[in-house]
């Protein structure tokens, strides 16, 4: 048998590779309601390749994904929090306020999942959202979730996590990463 490379898997599987310009560059947001059957084809194809992906790897800590990461550069995202909770769908995401204390966790990335990276992010986000009718809906999350969410709004922004990393800190090879598998550890 062929020892395939995670990031390898990823593309096969149809999930845009580090060095692609798409995922460096910052999404066109929508009109909303005028474009409302846009956005629901996209969020569609986000469920139809979070589902591919999770056939093929587990995911403990939950996980997300971003359109530019499936080749369009709109701003839309779904992540799915670990555990039977349900999906949530980000369009024209935009964080209003984060708490000022942080906290550090390991985070993968399907565009580059041959690594992960130790990552600061605010222990708690408020997100302003818009519905398919244009309404705009504010969200406040926290601890994981909040992690999963700015990974992915950042993806929106063309931010990879490793802007996120600490002067110093370089992403680990998968292979020593020792938390696949389990949730991420909050106090």
């Amino acid at each position: 048998m062929i020892d395939v490379r995670p990031s390898q898997q990823m593309r096969d599987l149809g999930v845009v590779q580090h060095g692609a310009g798409i995922l460096a560059e910052p999404a066109r947001a929508f009109t909303l309601p005028a474009e409302r059957d846009d956005a629901e084809r996209i969020t569609d194809e986000l469920f139809a390749a979070m589902e591919r992906i999770g056939q093929v790897h587990p995911f403990a800590k939950g996980m997300g994904i971003a359109a530019p990461q499936i080749g369009i550069g709109r701003t839309a995202a779904v992540v799915q929090p670990p555990g039977d909770a349900p999906a949530v769908i980000l369009l024209n995401p935009r964080i209003t306020d984060r708490s000022a204390e942080l906290d550090e966790q390991y985070e993968g990335c399907l565009s580059f999942f041959d690594v992960r990276g130790l990552v600061p992010r605010p222990l708690k986000i408020t997100v302003e959202t818009m519905a398919l009718t244009g309404e705009t809906v504010t969200t406040v999350y926290e601890r994981g979730l909040a992690r999963l969410i700015h990974h992915e709004i950042d993806h929106l922004d063309g931010l990879l996590y490793t802007a996120r990393m600490r002067t110093g800190v370089d992403p680990i090879p998968v292979e020593e990463y020792r938390q696949t598998g389990r949730a991420w550890a909050y106090e």
